[in-house]
C-alpha cells in the first residue's frame, strides 16, 4: 500500500511538511455574555486555523495534503481523515479498480489513486466529470481517476466490475434503505469490499423516541438516516450477502468534524450560516450522540437468485 512511485503533484497543494511551510493562524475570538458594556462571562472561542488540519500523529497520511486545498473542496466533513481511518479496515493494492461513490469534488479520489495505486472511478451527482477532472489532472492523478457523472441508483457499470466500493460521508443519502445493498454489490466481485464513513449514532433516534433538539435544529428529519454502528452491522449480515469485516463509531468522530467546521468557516467560501449551525450542533453535542460510523464488509459468493428481480443488470 506504498505511496512510493506516484506521480507527483504541485508542492502547493500537497506534501506539506508538519513543521514548515504552515500557516500559522489561530485566532482566539472573545464572545462577551452580559451587559452591553461587557460586563459578563467571557467565553474565549478557539477558531480553528488549517494548521488544525495538520494531525500527522492520528492522520499521517491526510497530513501531507495542503488543508487550504482540502477546504476549498469542502463538500462534508474532512474526507480525508475519514478515509484514512476506514482504509485501517481495507485492502487494498495497486492496480485495483476501486468506485468512490459520492465523490464530491474529488479529494478522496486522489487520496485513492496516490496512496494506494488503485484505479478509481470517481462518481457523484452533483459535482460536473469536467470540474472533477480538471482536479484530477491538477493533482496529477487524471490518467488513474476517471469522473463520471452518476445517481446512486442508476449506476452505468457492469455487474462484478469493482474490487471495492468506497463511500465517504455521501452513503446516508441514499444506502438506508433495506434493498439498496442488494443492489450495490452487484457491482462488486465476489469477494469485493463494501466501505463507508456516515454520519453515526451512539444511539438509535427510535430509541430516543426523537431527534435530540440541537441535532433537529441543524439537519431536521434527515438525522434519521444516521445510526449506530450496531445497527449497519445487523443491516448488512441480516441480508447473508456479505460478511461485515468492522462496524465502529470513531471515538473523537464528532471532534474532527467540528476541527474541520470551524476551518472551513474560518477560510472556506461556503454558506457561513449552515457552517455555524454544524458548529453549534456538535458544540452542544459534545460527543453525546454524535460522531461517524466506520463500515466495512467482503461480498459472498452468492447466486444471482438472492438479487431481487428488477435489479439486476
Amino acid at each position: 500500500m506504498s505511496a512510493k512511485g506516484h506521480t507527483a503533484v504541485p508542492a502547493s497543494h500537497y506534501d506539506r511538511h508538519p513543521r514548515t511551510n504552515r500557516q500559522h493562524r489561530t485566532i482566539t475570538q472573545p464572545r462577551v455574555r452580559g451587559s452591553p458594556a461587557g460586563e459578563g462571562v467571557v467565553d474565549c472561542i478557539v477558531v480553528a486555523a488549517l494548521d488544525d488540519l495538520v494531525r500527522p500523529g492520528e492522520y499521517p497520511r491526510s497530513s501531507r495534503y495542503d488543508p487550504a486545498w482540502l477546504v476549498s473542496l469542502d463538500m462534508g466533513p474532512h474526507p480525508l481523515w475519514l478515509l484514512e481511518d476506514l482504509s485501517r479496515d481495507l485492502d487494498l493494492r495497486p492496480g485495483m479498480r476501486v468506485l468512490d461513490l459520492g465523490s464530491g469534488m474529488g479529494a478522496s479520489s486522489v487520496f485513492l489513486a496516490r496512496e494506494f495505486g488503485v484505479e478509481v472511478f470517481a462518481a457523484d451527482l452533483w459535482v460536473s466529470p469536467d470540474a472533477a477532472a480538471a482536479v484530477f489532472a491538477d493533482a496529477g492523478v487524471g490518467d488513474r481517476v476517471h469522473a463520471v457523472r452518476a445517481e446512486a441508483h442508476a449506476l452505468p457499470f457492469p455487474r462484478d466490475h469493482f474490487d471495492a466500493i468506497i463511500s465517504i460521508d455521501a452513503y446516508e443519502y441514499f444506502g438506508t434503505a433495506d434493498s439498496y445493498l442488494a443492489y450495490i454489490t452487484q457491482f462488486l466481485k465476489p469477494g469485493g469490499q463494501l466501505a463507508i464513513a456516515t454520519p453515526g449514532m451512539t444511539r438509535e433516534i427510535r430509541d430516543l423516541g426523537a431527534i435530540p433538539q440541537h441535532i433537529k435544529a441543524c439537519v431536521g428529519w434527515e438525522a434519521i438516516a444516521w445510526h449506530t454502528a450496531e445497527w449497519w452491522r445487523f443491516q448488512w449480515e441480516v441480508t447473508e450477502l456479505v460478511t461485515v469485516a468492522a462496524a465502529r463509531l470513531q471515538a473523537d468522530g464528532w471532534h474532527d468534524w467540528l476541527l474541520w467546521a470551524r476551518a472551513c468557516l474560518d477560510h472556506g467560501s461556503g454558506d457561513r450560516d449552515a457552517i455555524e449551525k454544524v458548529i453549534a450542533m456538535l458544540e452542544a453535542d459534545n460527543g453525546e450522540f454524535l460522531s461517524f460510523v466506520l463500515a466495512t464488509a467482503r461480498k459472498n459468493r452468492i447466486s444471482k437468485s438472492h438479487y431481487p428481480s428488477g435489479n439486476t443488470r
